[in-house]
């Protein structure tokens, strides 16, 4: 078990909210004891919650110390989690190693600087798979440094540049990507085919992003709601039809959802202005995807359907894959 084994777990632990911490980035951290057991493995959930590092830590501090539980469990924000890891830490993670995908964050946002907690808890060495060039956020390994903290950066690198092309992108004005349900003979038609966990997996999604863009036929043909229903307090997306035709039935079931615009268009530049954009639709939307449009997340399912396939030409490559149960997400790139 070597370094890029501790940060492969790293990532993957990250890749399971890839898209959800939307706008930051999904960043996960593996805390090794200086005894080289495996204290933690976390990752960054949500924007405005605790990064990787202070969820790892505080993992790490109540597998060590089970009466630290209770402390943790009185902070309301990761401001007040942050001051709790560092007011009783009692040096239990001295000497200890962190394997983060990305260079802790050395400036105070909605939460405090990741480089400062691993030095104020004693870390003696910290693994970095990428470095963070974004100006506000760079300079964590400086810290750590500065503070007599070994680091070394660039184990997985690649990986970990993959995991974070998302936020680079809508960092940078946008970031697009397609979602299609698949059988497992390959079937994107023909009523609900994705089972609730992986239904619920996309709504989530779905209430992050800018813009939801679905084609004409798709809409007319399955009357779709395209809302965040399956989780609690979801924003609706707004959608982009895109259609050569402007007129259709209002009474399809999107049209009515409460504080949403809905554009018809037939033109696409629309979803490229805006920063995270899904794109969702069956095999004829995927044949004439946009070319900019590089990212597929294809939920399948464990069921075959008597119906006609998907037929096209598409090279892919699997950046990760993860299950829903009985059915299966993979992340995909599209490969020119």
């Amino acid at each position: 078990m070597n370094d890029e084994f501790y940060m492969n777990l790293a990532i993957d632990e990250a890749w399971k909210y890839q898209f959800l911490t939307y706008p930051n980035p999904a960043v996960g951290c593996l805390i090794l004891s200086k005894n080289g057991e495996i204290l933690s493995c976390e990752a960054h959930q949500k924007a405005g919650m605790p990064h990787a590092e202070l969820n790892a830590v505080i993992s790490a501090l109540q597998r060590l110390n089970s009466n630290l539980k209770a402390v943790f469990k009185t902070a309301k924000n990761a401001n007040e989690l942050y001051a709790l890891a560092l007011q009783n830490h009692a040096n239990l993670l001295d000497g200890a190693r962190a394997y983060v995908s990305l260079e802790p964050c050395s400036h105070h946002g909605k939460t405090p600087p990741c480089a400062n907690l691993l030095k104020e808890l004693g870390f003696a060495k910290v693994i970095i798979a990428t470095k963070d060039v974004s100006e506000h956020a760079k300079g964590g390994e400086q810290v750590l440094n500065t503070a007599g903290i070994s680091t070394q950066i660039g184990v997985c690198k690649d990986r970990a540049d993959e995991l974070l092309e998302p936020f680079w992108a809508w960092s940078n004005g946008n970031f697009s990507f397609f979602k299609i349900a698949l059988t497992q003979n390959g079937v994107a038609s023909g009523g609900i085919i994705s089972n609730h966990a992986s239904r619920t997996h996309t709504h989530a999604i779905r209430s992050l992003v800018s813009l939801l863009v679905i084609g004409g036929n798709t809409v007319r043909t399955d009357r779709p709601t395209l809302d965040t229903r399956l989780i609690n307090g979801g924003k609706n997306p707004d959608v982009l039809i895109y259609s050569n035709e402007t007129k259709f039935d209002t009474s399809i079931p999107l049209f009515s959802i409460k504080d949403r615009k809905v554009i018809v268009s037939n033109s696409l530049e629309a979803a490229f202005e805006r920063h995270f954009v899904m794109f969702e639709g069956g095999g004829n939307a995927l044949a004439n995807l946009d070319k900019r449009v590089k990212w597929l997340l294809i939920y399948r399912s464990n069921e075959f359907k008597d119906a006609k396939n998907i037929s096209l030409n598409l090279k892919i490559k699997i950046m990760h894959k993860a299950e829903f149960d009985d059915n299966e997400l993979l992340w995909c790139k599209i490969i020119n």
